[in-house]
């Protein structure tokens, strides 16, 4: 079984996200999708309730045979990936900065744990702009996510923010 690691802060789950993970069901049977666990970031949604919105995503992607798991993570990515007995990390590039830095992760991964290889796979066109920092900017300052975020994620992005 070829098992890959998605990791990301997925705060929030964006359908860039999801084609990412769409996509990398053609080549592994297994993706564990890892949230990562980053003490100095302020998120908007707690990793309990990013879980929560995998959980109810996941199941709308055409995934064939490849088997999705969420779970999360902190410390070396490396070493979870290890524990999970993971080949490969899988990471997604929207354009030429993306890469300048997944590249030195990469490289590094790498230097840590030769064994495990990483995989940069690019989005739909329509997501090449998609990211979580901008869907949330977007959103505070009042913009529609309709396209950007499944559906779930904007009435639950619209929950929080009414709950504060």
């Amino acid at each position: 079984m070829r098992r890959a690691i998605y990791p990301g802060s997925f705060d929030p789950v964006t359908n860039g996200h999801l084609d990412i993970i769409a996509r990398g069901c053609k080549l592994f049977d297994e993706i564990i999708i890892a949230i990562l666990i980053n003490p100095e970031k302020k998120p908007f949604f707690t990793v309990e309730e990013r879980r929560g919105i995998l959980g109810q995503v996941l199941p709308q992607i055409d995934s064939g045979s490849c088997r999705l798991l969420v779970d999360s993570f902190e410390g070396l990515l490396v070493q979870y990936a290890l524990a999970r007995e993971a080949h490969a990390i899988v990471r997604g590039i929207r354009a030429i900065s993306d890469y300048e830095y997944e590249l030195q992760m990469a490289l590094m991964n790498r230097r840590l744990e030769p064994t495990i290889e990483t995989v940069f796979m690019m989005p739909a066109e329509a997501f090449t702009y998609v990211s979580s920092r901008l869907v949330k900017e977007v959103f505070l300052l009042g913009g529609e996510l309709e396209g950007l975020v499944p559906a779930i994620v904007q009435e639950r992005m619209k929950q929080k923010v009414a709950a504060k």
